[in-house]
């Protein structure tokens, strides 16, 4: 491993808060009592476990990262409820306990992060840690009513136990989105309901498919035996494929707006780190607001580029601050820099929030055009400085320039921010 990914790792590791090490501490005990009791005991139905744990490890192996830095690895979660909910497999019954699906996961998922460690990728520990209590969790709760649901006790009842394993998955999904709600709302400071609300937009289809898939693969065991692994890993690496390249676009798209956003650096017209700098104060401020994922997305992609309409003026404004300009040049640069966002042909929202970032609050401009405006005031009169005074002096300017053209409810957002991260600078 490089030093710079070995940097990279530690600073993941001291970046986890509490929640995420409360999480992490609870997968480690249970992977240890499953492990400590399948070995005192014996594994039940060996190939069957070995089956499900290679098809877990295989979905460790080729997990992947969802817009929002989120973590995911589809097939091994469904391979894991599937187990857990397990019936039987060409009619013998499925005897294992709770604990011992809790040993078959944790084994499988370890044996599918050490190709990524030995590569210096190593896996979220709060995401793989959730997955394993997710599955737990149901192990424990439908494992007791796993003899009295078989086909060989239930007759031909099979809508029975269908039901129950929908509602038992239904429901420890619901704990999973909830626990990833608190721990994200924890992590980026926002509001528990946003949380979950962006929780549920960014996963809730895929969960679906995985809960689905996760039922059937254990329904079908009973006929297929464990040649139904296979036929139901295949549409789910499929489900996969078009998730990583939705991820693809997502990250693309970020990587060239990033890529616009230095032209007015490199050429002079705006400090070095301005448009970074607004970017995270403006999001931050979203957050603040409780402002939903999906705009906070386009909020970046605006506080981003906020400024490329500079890049039409044959004299630089100097030092690039617009706060120090005349409204008129300041909107009309506003309407430039939206007319060049617009020709990419995919981002006209953003188009919109930059043209507007100029306006009056009485014209009542879109929220994110009015957090860019204020955000970008604080930092033409702050810029890369940490200095508390400095900071101060800048938000009362912006206190009593406010009414007309400041939202004194984003201002008050934003001197809530930089308070808190003070200590840290903006940056």
């Amino acid at each position: 491993m490089t030093a710079s990914r070995r940097d990279r790792s530690r600073s993941q590791g001291m970046s986890l808060d509490s929640g995420q090490w409360l999480l992490i501490c609870a997968a480690g005990m249970l992977t240890v009592a499953g492990i400590a009791h399948t070995a005192a005991t014996e594994l039940i139905h060996s190939n069957v476990a070995i089956g499900f744990g290679a098809l877990i490890a295989a979905g460790e192996l080729a997990r992947l990262t969802m817009p929002g830095n989120r973590e995911v690895a589809p097939v091994s979660t469904a391979a894991a409820l599937g187990y857990a909910v397990l019936l039987d497999v060409g009619n013998k019954p499925a005897t294992h306990d709770a604990l011992q699906v809790v040993a078959v996961v944790s084994a499988g998922m370890i044996a599918g992060a050490l190709p990524h460690l030995a590569v210096g990728r190593p896996p979220r520990l709060d995401a793989i840690a959730r997955r394993l209590i997710s599955s737990s969790l149901l192990a424990f709760a439908f494992r007791p009513l796993a003899e009295r649901l078989s086909p060989t006790t239930a007759g031909s009842n099979w809508w029975i136990a269908l039901l129950v394993m929908a509602v038992l998955i239904t429901a420890v999904l619901l704990v999973d989105v909830g626990i990833a709600a608190m721990l994200r709302a924890e992590v980026v400071r926002t509001a528990f309901p946003v949380a979950v609300r962006d929780e549920v937009r960014m996963v809730a289809r895929l969960d679906a498919a995985v809960g689905a898939s996760a039922a059937l693969l254990a329904l079908s065991a009973h006929s297929m035996g464990l040649t139904a692994l296979l036929m139901f890993a295949a549409p789910l690496l499929v489900t996969q494929v078009a998730f990583r390249k939705y991820a693809g676009i997502r990250a693309t798209y970020l990587q060239t707006v990033r890529a616009l956003s230095r032209v007015t650096e490199v050429g002079g017209y705006v400090e070095p780190g301005h448009s970074r700098r607004v970017s995270h104060l403006s999001v931050a401020i979203g957050r603040e607001l409780g402002m939903p994922e999906a705009e906070l997305l386009e909020l970046e992609y605006a506080a981003l580029m906020h400024d490329i309409g500079q890049l039409s003026l044959s004299d630089p404004i100097p030092g690039g601050a617009t706060v120090l300009t005349d409204p008129g040049q300041a909107r009309r640069i506003a309407e430039l820099g939206a007319e060049v966002i617009r020709k990419t042909g995919v981002l006209n929202q953003v188009a919109e929030i930059v043209r507007h970032q100029c306006d009056p609050v009485a014209l009542t401009p879109p929220t994110a055009s009015r957090i860019i405006k204020v955000a970008n005031a604080y930092d033409d009169l702050v810029g890369g400085s940490t200095d508390r005074d400095r900071a101060a002096a800048a938000l009362e300017r912006l206190r009593l320039d406010g009414g007309d053209a400041y939202d004194p409810r984003i201002v008050e957002a934003m001197a809530r921010v930089v308070d808190r991260l003070a200590p840290v600078s903006v940056l």
